[in-house]
Formats: C-alpha cells, structure tokens, sequence
C-alpha cells in the first residue's frame, strides 16, 4: 500500500513562487505530479523516474517549474517559478508501483494519488 500526503500549497502573487512537498510512504517507481483547475481537466504537470534520470514536463511548465525526488528521505517536490494565474489548480502527486509508465502524462498510468494542496496565484 503506499500513501501520498501533499503539502506546500497557498496563495502566491504572479511572479512568486512555491515548492511543493509529497511525502511518499511505501514503494514507488516512476512518479508525478499533476493539476486540475475548476472544470477543466486533470493535466500533466511534470514526471520522474526512480533514479530521476527519467524527467518529463507538460509544455506550459516547461522551464519553469522543476519536479525532483530524494529517495533517502521518501520525498518528492516540485519548485514552481514565475507562477501566474493559469497556475491556480489543486496539484496532485501520484505514484507508479509496477514501473511500467510508458505515457508519463496518461493519468491511467499512475496506480496511487493524493489528496491534493490548493495552489492560487493572484494579487
């Protein structure tokens, strides 16, 4: 069984920035994070592989945010820079245990989530 707890979340001004925190327990293998605005689709935030070898971001993150993990400390987080508010979304991590992630955005792909941290940009 594994357990995603995210943290992290607020409300930020355009420009700012945040670090979100997923504490991870049990195994995993590739891992990601994700977002979901009020009626829209879950999207595709950002994905990595066990060794963080493997990275992937959606195209609207790209070069700003950084998604990174430390293993030792079950851990992963996701520095966001220069947020504006097309960021504001609830932002989810989520797990992969069988290590077979091949459409690192395909939400089907992932087998655990957490509950979510609140993120809004706004002045």
């Amino acid at each position: 069984q594994v357990r995603l707890v995210e943290s992290g979340g607020g409300l930020v001004q355009p420009g700012g920035s945040l670090r979100l925190s997923c504490a991870v327990s049990g195994r995993t293998y590739g891992m990601g994070w994700f977002r979901q605005a009020p009626e829209k689709e879950r999207e595709f935030v950002a994905g990595i592989g066990l060794k963080s070898v493997t990275i992937f971001y959606g195209d609207s993150v790209k070069d700003r945010f950084t998604i990174s993990r430390d293993n030792a400390r079950n851990m992963m987080y996701l520095q966001m820079n220069n947020l504006g508010p097309e960021d504001t979304a609830v932002y989810y991590c989520a797990a992969d245990v069988d290590n077979l992630i091949v459409r690192w955005s395909d939400t089907e792909e992932y087998d655990y989530w957490g509950r979510g941290t609140q993120v809004t940009v706004s002045s």
